[in-house]
């Protein structure tokens, strides 16, 4: 192969559209823009959504849903995490430097996912009602 001789794909490329040259090309006069109106003309621009004046489609829908500000601030944490831990004594800090909250983090939840086989102090951290019982029964203790 020599790039010199690097061509498109046969049938890829078209040829350019030449309007306004006669009635014998089909495209001559109007060059295929109707008459009149505002997109026969130059510069004749409506922005998306425009219907003309009337209430476009995406206000006379409802609006639905929500998305929270405060989405990034909660964490879950799972008792297999926990359970990796080099520490022994665990709070929101301890979470953050082992990198399994984010740093933006401002609340953490223990949730009963995966087991814990090690006794843990847990301070300051939200549990569920299993996860709670897991690492009580693992000779844990929680700290509110």
């Amino acid at each position: 192969m020599q790039l010199n001789k690097i061509k498109p794909a046969e049938g890829s490329t078209h040829v350019k559209r030449r309007v306004g040259r006669g009635i014998g090309c089909g495209l001559g006069k109007t060059c295929g823009r109707g008459h009149k109106g505002q997109k026969s003309r130059s510069g004749g621009f409506h922005k998306v959504g425009f219907e003309g004046g009337q209430m476009p489609l995406q206000r006379r829908l409802p609006k639905r849903g929500f998305i929270s500000l405060t989405r990034y601030d909660n964490a879950q944490v799972r008792l297999s995490d926990l359970q990796n831990m080099a520490v022994d004594v665990i709070d929101l800090l301890a979470l953050k430097q082992a990198g399994i909250v984010p740093p933006a983090t401002r609340v953490a939840k223990v949730v009963l996912a995966g087991e814990i086989k090690r006794a843990v102090k847990l301070h300051g951290l939200l549990l569920t009602k299993g996860a709670r019982e897991a690492i009580q029964a693992a000779g844990g203790s929680i700290v509110e």
